[in-house]
């Protein structure tokens, strides 16, 4: 594991690409996927995976479309799918996915945000307004990440 960065080096050749892991694809890493699709623009490639891949949580894509953000075309895929493409950075966002994360053949960055599971919250409003609450810390960090300015 290397050092955090405090900000992604974007390339000039190419979108730099990213691809979120956690266990089950299903909320952390794709809010992380299309929160950094919607903040980074051209200028990132966002992808999400999971080791143990099951479906897209019904709440994350509920709280994508209160933020506005699309989430037309994610879908829960295991990280074995993506294991020849090359990735400048890897975040895990759970720590299961960070004990269980393969090694990728190009020199990638890890990085891991340790995120709790929304989905394992019994009560559905405490639920969705967990979803919220990592929504909102993914866009704190991935704003930081791209260098933007804090919002007010």
């Amino acid at each position: 594991m290397t050092d955090e960065p405090t900000r992604i080096e974007l390339r000039d050749d190419r979108p730099t690409r990213v691809l979120f892991l956690c266990t089950h694809n299903s909320a952390r890493s794709q809010l992380a996927e299309a929160v950094m699709r919607r903040m980074a623009g051209e200028r990132v490639e966002a992808y999400s995976a999971g080791t143990e891949p099951s479906r897209v949580h019904p709440d994350a894509l509920s709280t994508l479309a209160e933020l506005g953000i699309s989430a037309e075309g994610q879908h829960s895929k295991h990280v074995n799918e993506l294991l020849d493409r090359d990735f400048d950075y890897v975040i895990t966002v759970c720590d299961n996915a960070r004990e269980t994360c393969p090694v990728f053949p190009r020199k990638t960055v890890r990085l891991h945000w340790s995120f709790p599971d929304p989905s394992a919250v019994q009560d559905p409003e405490q639920r969705r307004r967990a979803f919220r609450d990592i929504a909102a810390g993914l866009q704190e960090r991935i704003g930081a990440l791209l260098g933007l300015p804090e919002r007010a």
